[in-house]
């Protein structure tokens, strides 16, 4: 303790000239066995993995601007396995038990927070579909409890319980969700890739693919230059059809802006992770005392990384009607993510329909939550070319089979047009 406490207050009166940086910041090579394109939480979770399950190390992850400059730094933070469907519910549990052990694993401070989450439910037809939610995660071995009015209220009081409109009667909770720092995941898994020989290599856009004459992807262009692969993974969320346009790809996704807010900072008030279910609105307390909220996608299409006026409204107006309290903060800041929606609003991890293409997209609202899950099972597709157990049905092809996993009941809610 006395050793590190030296080295923060040394460079802080030297501006850093002493420290060194957690991973090493190498010029691509030529050539690599595995190529990641996208330098966010999931490419670099693929990559960890790879290199740490699978022993493929000589890897590369691409990022167009710094690590974690997309929608890694640009989410809310929540992290849950409160799904319905066989076809996500295993893989978001998998995803929490992952957290739960991440910051032994990566011997990083993640600051994983498991302060719980409550569903709010408003009426009897939405207490059933809660009740059976609750049921399907407690039959997959998930935690879940249906709290009725008066345990909701002695555990939050501060909400409008009495709403004429929206009357709060009880709640779905799973005491293991709660919240992670995002940027600290970011800087986590690259660490830890980097130590087990990965190459980080940032402002480096992918400008174009190689191909054989067999339709097999055998590298990129880029910014920096032609690099070779044996095998390319696209994990770039909301860019994945710019980037499929480049291979006469149209996937089945759009993206389209996710506001986020947070607000000036409080003493302690929210005790975990609530979520209004008569409106899109959700809201958690940053450990700086901000309370982090969010609502509904933007009614437009966009490849920017902003949002606009109506949404805010929208989100406050949740907000004011699950508490009228919050009326009374000043908002600091709002930004925006991509997301990538597919039209049942559950992801895609599978090889592509390209030799050497592998394919992490689609995550609608439920990217950051997925993170070491997605990492995992897209590292298991691309070592081994065949989808683990837990990404078995998140299948390219299930739009054209009909095999969808309409997951839209736990959250996602994805407005195509």
């Amino acid at each position: 303790m006395r050793y590190s406490l030296l080295n923060v207050v040394v460079n802080g009166l030297t501006g850093n000239r002493f420290a060194k940086p957690a991973w090493r910041d190498p010029a691509p090579k030529p050539a690599y066995d595995v190529i990641i394109v996208g330098g966010g939480g999931h490419g670099l979770a693929t990559a960890y993995y790879l290199a740490k399950v699978h022993g493929i190390r000589n890897v590369a992850v691409l990022e167009k601007g710094y690590i974690g400059s997309g929608n890694a730094g640009r989410n809310t933070t929540i992290i849950r396995s409160n799904y319905l469907l066989p076809g996500n519910e295993p893989f978001y549990e998998w995803s929490m038990k992952l957290w739960e052990g991440l910051e032994q694993d990566l011997n990083y401070n993640v600051m994983v927070s498991q302060r719980g989450i409550v569903n709010l439910y408003h009426s009897d037809a939405q207490r059933d579909a809660y009740a059976r939610r609750g049921n399907a995660m407690r039959l997959a071995g998930v935690d879940a409890e249906l709290l009725d009015r008066a345990t909701l209220k002695a555990m939050i009081p501060f909400l409008d319980y009495d709403n004429a409109r929206f009357p709060i009667h009880g709640g779905l909770m799973q005491r293991r969700a709660g919240t992670a720092r995002h940027d600290a995941v970011v800087w986590g898994y690259a660490r830890a890739a980097d130590a087990l020989g990965v190459d980080i290599i940032q402002n480096c856009e992918v400008t174009g693919f190689s191909r054989a004459a067999d339709g097999r992807v055998t590298g990129v262009e880029t910014t920096r230059g032609a690099i070779a692969g044996g095998k390319i993974g696209l994990a770039v969320a909301g860019s994945t059809s710019r980037l499929g346009k480049m291979l006469g790809l149209r996937l089945p996704i759009e993206s389209v802006p996710l506001q986020a807010f947070v607000s000036e900072g409080l003493k302690p008030l929210i005790p975990g992770v609530i979520t209004f279910g008569m409106g899109h609105f959700y809201i958690s307390q940053s450990d700086k005392g901000g309370l982090v909220f969010g609502g509904d996608i933007d009614a437009y299409n966009s490849y920017a990384q902003r949002g606009n006026l109506p949404v805010v409204e929208d989100v406050c107006e949740g907000g004011m009607a699950l508490m009228p309290m919050i009326g009374r903060l000043r908002m600091l800041r709002q930004w925006a993510g991509l997301c990538d929606m597919t039209m049942d609003g559950s992801p895609i991890i599978d090889t592509g329909p390209y030799p050497g293409l592998y394919l992490n997209t689609g995550w609608n609202y439920g990217g950051f939550k997925a993170t070491p899950a997605s990492g995992w099972c897209f590292a298991h597709t691309i070592a081994t070319d065949a989808p683990h157990a837990f990404n078995a049905e998140m299948r390219l092809d299930r739009f054209r089979t009909g095999r969808l996993i309409d997951e839209k009941g736990a959250g996602a809610t994805p407005v195509l047009h």
